[in-house]
């Protein structure tokens, strides 16, 4: 029988050929909302979109973790800092006395950097009647004072700021900078350790020592 015949009994010509000669009607081409084929096709489609922006979701979240725990992947095991080392800002230079205004916050290292990983410091600068007894005056100068921004609940990295406490973002542990970063809230059972600071006769800030505690989880 020829399609044009099976064309009149339906009067469809999608259910009865895939592919018309062209006797006066144009090619057939199943459309794509009504082939089988295709369905399938855009189901597997939208699966692996899916996946991948399952898999995108995962990684955007396992990056900056795996970021914070490399914190304690370091084979040095010396002092973080020494007298008389400088405090540098990211790209290694020096900070001045005058980096900072009352209120405002920085990460620095020790100049040379000794393995980096246990280095980042945070740097504050509050009025001096602020602080206080926690707070050394042989730990601070011109109402500076630095701490490890390694937290020391889970070795993440305390990076936010609320109200003026210091702020991990990880689990939330807060540290009041104006009281030798003491526990304020969240789950740290202990304060960040500080760093003993002055001023060089250049004018750049240098540590005295080495932190007052051990830096990261655990030390208790």
């Amino acid at each position: 029988m020829k399609s044009t015949d099976l064309e009149a009994e339906s009067g469809d010509c999608d259910s009865c050929c895939t592919d018309c000669t062209d006797d006066g009607h144009d090619e057939y081409r199943p459309s794509i909302f009504t082939d089988t084929r295709a369905s399938l096709a855009r189901r597997d489609y939208a699966k692996i979109l899916a996946s991948v922006g399952g898999l995108t979701a995962v990684a955007s979240l396992t990056a900056p973790l795996a970021g914070l725990t490399r914190v304690f992947e370091r084979e040095y095991t010396g002092p973080v800092y020494s007298d008389g080392i400088y405090l540098v800002d990211g790209e290694g230079e020096r900070i001045e006395e005058t980096a900072l205004a009352e209120g405002e916050k920085m990460t620095v290292f020790p100049e040379p950097r000794p393995g980096i990983e246990k280095a980042p410091t945070l740097l504050v600068r509050h009025p001096e009647g602020s602080y206080s007894d926690a707070v050394k005056k042989e730990f601070m100068v011109a109402g500076y004072t630095a701490y490890s921004k390694v937290c020391t609940h889970a070795g993440c990295m305390v990076s936010d700021e609320e109200d003026g406490t210091l702020v991990c973002p990880c689990h939330f542990g807060k540290f009041d900078s104006t009281d030798g970063a003491a526990v304020v809230g969240g789950p740290p059972s202990r304060a960040l350790p500080q760093l003993p600071i002055t001023v060089s006769s250049e004018g750049y800030l240098i540590a005295t020592g080495d932190f007052n505690g051990p830096v990261g989880p655990g030390g208790e």
